[in-house]
């Protein structure tokens, strides 16, 4: 043997050995105890199980504010729906409507029910003038059911009837979108949440009120008939379930009662901390994933990213009209809030005078922040709202958009909703006596 072949002997040798040891410490790292056996349901090749019915011996229903859920036939055995994406008049709130797409006449707010080992099938039709296709969010499903137009699948073309079907092997909060054009459809409303039950919960997994909320974000210029899905940064209304306030369900709930919330995120760009007031409440699932008890964390605000899903849950033992709202104040405002100019502090009686004489009725806007805009009757650009919300219980609500109300009753004869909340007396913060204010060695 040659002396080179011999080293190239040793050499293969040594690097064998190498690659047997690597081999052996990749396995080891995959299944150590810090991986899992699978990140994608494990095999495809599952036997589905019996459908479940909602009802006492079924699941309990998610709530829906200001949408509802896809109903279903049961065929052989497989869980049937029908969806179809097209184009329809939506209120976001009252005064401003516009033409967005959407799935089976609602914008934002169609949901999928379904429960843990179900097969199902799902026929998406495409009524709108341009093509489309279905990705779901989040779901273990075959690479060809994925949705993705022109790598799994070819476009739905218009007119055209495309069918889905899997097996469920997880459960959890998820969403459905379009990924045909992504930027542009998504913009113009085809999204949706997808919520998969678990088929035998644990007694910590049973809540009294399980609702759920889809989050997006438009572009509507003042008088325009339709949404402009080419912006990326001045968005004008912010909604759940496709509302803004005050045209948003409330959530109704009876004091005691279990609560959770499914938040999902499906906004062109922007996240969204979603703060609710009276109460501290815990993340028990991200993405669809539920988190052990013992790694669920108290928060009273929830940054929920683009794309993600965010289950909280707390017990509603407050009673009380108690806000829930994106805290980047500018996502609670309505339309006509962006782009004025900052006039705070100025005083216009001058300047309105005489621009008044050659534009009669003219008022300066803004002075006195937004809400002291709220009050003005003077004519706005057609199918426009402004900053001005609802009259409540003081005085008006001078919020909007990405806003919502927590209603907690100790009475309830229904779940619509109550009306405003009855403080008892003494509760209502207030203005300060006079007696007050020198008894506590307050001076103004």
């Amino acid at each position: 043997m040659k002396r080179r072949d011999l080293f190239g002997a040793g050499a293969g040798a040594v690097l064998g050995g190498s690659a047997a040891l690597l081999s052996t410490t990749a396995k080891a790292a995959r299944v150590g105890p810090q991986w899992e056996s699978t990140y994608s349901g494990g095999t495809l090749d599952v036997k589905p199980k019996p459908p479940v019915l909602p009802g006492p011996d079924g699941y309990r229903p998610v709530i829906v504010p200001n949408g509802g859920a896809v109903p279903f036939e049961v065929v052989d055995g497989v869980k049937v729906f029908h969806i179809t994406a097209s184009e329809m008049e939506h209120e976001f709130t009252p005064g401003l409507r516009t033409l967005c797409w959407g799935y089976n006449g609602r914008v934002n707010s169609t949901v999928i029910e379904a429960v843990e080992g179900e097969r199902i099938r799902i026929y998406v039709t495409n009524k709108l003038h341009v093509p489309t296709s279905v990705h779901w969010h989040g779901l273990y499903l075959p690479n060809g059911m994925d949705g993705v137009s022109g790598l799994t699948q070819r476009p739905i073309e218009p007119g055209e009837t495309f069918k889905y079907e899997w097996t469920l092997r997880q459960y959890g909060t998820y969403m459905f979108h379009s990924h045909h054009d992504t930027m542009t459809q998504e913009a113009m409303g085809l999204i949706g949440s997808f919520i998969v039950h678990p088929r035998n919960p644990a007694a910590d997994e049973r809540v009294d009120r399980d609702f759920t909320l889809l989050m997006s974000e438009w572009s509507v210029e003042p008088g325009a008939r339709r949404p402009n899905p080419m912006e990326m940064t001045d968005f004008n209304i912010l909604t759940f379930n496709g509302r803004a306030f005050p045209g948003t369900d409330p959530l109704v709930v009876k004091t005691g009662e279990r609560v959770r919330i499914r938040l999902g995120n499906l906004s062109a760009m922007d996240h969204h901390p979603i703060h609710l007031h009276g109460f501290r409440f815990k993340i028990t699932a991200t993405d669809g994933e539920k988190i052990p008890k013992s790694a669920q964390w108290p928060e009273t605000t929830t940054l929920v990213a683009v794309g993600q899903t965010r289950d909280i849950e707390f017990v509603a033992d407050a009673p009380g009209d108690w806000i829930m709202h994106c805290h980047m104040t500018h996502h609670i405002m309505n339309q006509m809030g962006h782009d004025l100019p900052n006039l705070l502090g100025i005083d216009p009686k001058k300047f309105d005078g005489k621009v008044q004489s050659l534009v009669p009725g003219y008022m300066t806007m803004g002075q006195k922040g937004m809400s002291g805009m709220s009050g003005m009757k003077m004519p706005t650009t057609a199918n426009s709202v402004a900053m001005k919300s609802t009259p409540g219980p003081f005085a008006k609500l001078s919020m909007g958009g990405m806003f919502t109300i927590l209603k907690v009753r100790d009475e309830l004869s229904s779940y619509d909703d109550p009306g405003w909340y009855e403080h008892p007396p003494g509760t209502v913060a207030e203005a300060a006596t006079a007696d007050e204010l020198k008894r506590d060695g307050i001076k103004l």
